[in-house]
């Protein structure tokens, strides 16, 4: 491994698939398993293809999410992870704390959710849960790794400040130089006590549009395009050796295997 002089900037985790974000200032990660409580639930519509009484993993595009209603950028979540209750906010709509793992908490969400959702897909609406598998946007447990750097050279491109919200990632590193997180494909890194292996990157779509006034105000998959030739932003790693990572901790990459 050799420093980067790169160092963790912020944590992020969604209880809820596309619905709030919490920042945290220290995680401990696990081996093959996403950011704890990352996307352990999720809001799925009328038309959605979760199935309550056999949970699987299925795409996307069956939840709300904010790829399909701009204001969901502007929720704000908060987890008490000892007892499992979630407290979301919202410029426009009193805060709300429930337990989505019980049927008492979920109807409370889904009725807080209406005024934002039912623009977009009908109910009813129901929160999905599968037990030992996140409902992230890729089915293996990834945990997602981008550069500010990255993203303000992205934003100077575009000519506004593209913040962290629109890309919904975990971890955010800084002192990188731009784009070079690209390069880490099939390499380790380490933050903290924490080693990681980079093994793809992340396809982004319409929810990096949506900006914080809650409309879609950027066209930023086209700025991606016109910037790198495609709509890549950040990487997916896996966790390989678990361990705490918290604000400032430093980030070693490990030199790439020699061919054969």
């Amino acid at each position: 491994m050799s420093a980067t002089g790169a160092t963790l900037a912020s944590i992020w985790r969604h209880p809820i698939k596309g619905i709030g974000a919490e920042a945290l200032e220290t995680v401990t990660l696990s081996a093959g398993e996403v950011l704890p409580w990352d996307r352990r639930y999720a809001l799925a519509h009328a038309h959605s293809l979760y199935d309550a009484a056999a949970p699987a993993w299925v795409k996307r595009r069956n939840f709300v999410v904010q790829a399909h209603v701009a204001e969901l950028i502007r929720v704000e979540a908060s987890l008490d992870e000892a007892s499992g209750a979630v407290t979301l906010t919202h410029p426009t709509l009193a805060p709300v704390t429930a337990d989505p793992a019980t049927d008492e908490g979920a109807a409370v969400l889904t009725a807080w959710i209406e005024p934002l959702a039912a623009s977009y897909q009908p109910g009813p609406w129901q929160v999905a849960h599968v037990p030992g598998q996140a409902l992230t946007d890729m089915e293996p447990p990834y945990v997602s790794i981008l550069s500010r750097a990255s993203a303000r050279a992205l934003s100077q491109r575009a000519g506004v400040t593209l913040g962290e919200r629109r890309f919904r990632g975990n971890l955010w590193l800084d002192g990188l130089d731009a784009w070079v997180e690209e390069e880490w494909i099939g390499r380790e890194i380490t933050i903290g006590a924490a080693r990681l292996r980079v093994d793809e990157p992340i396809g982004r779509c319409k929810a990096t549009t949506a900006g914080p006034s809650g409309s879609y105000d950027h066209p930023t998959l086209e700025t991606l395009r016109a910037a790198r030739g495609h709509t890549e932003f950040g990487v997916y790693a896996t966790v390989i050796e678990g361990g705490t990572v918290a604000l400032g901790d430093a980030v070693a990459v490990a030199s790439p295997v020699a061919a054969a």
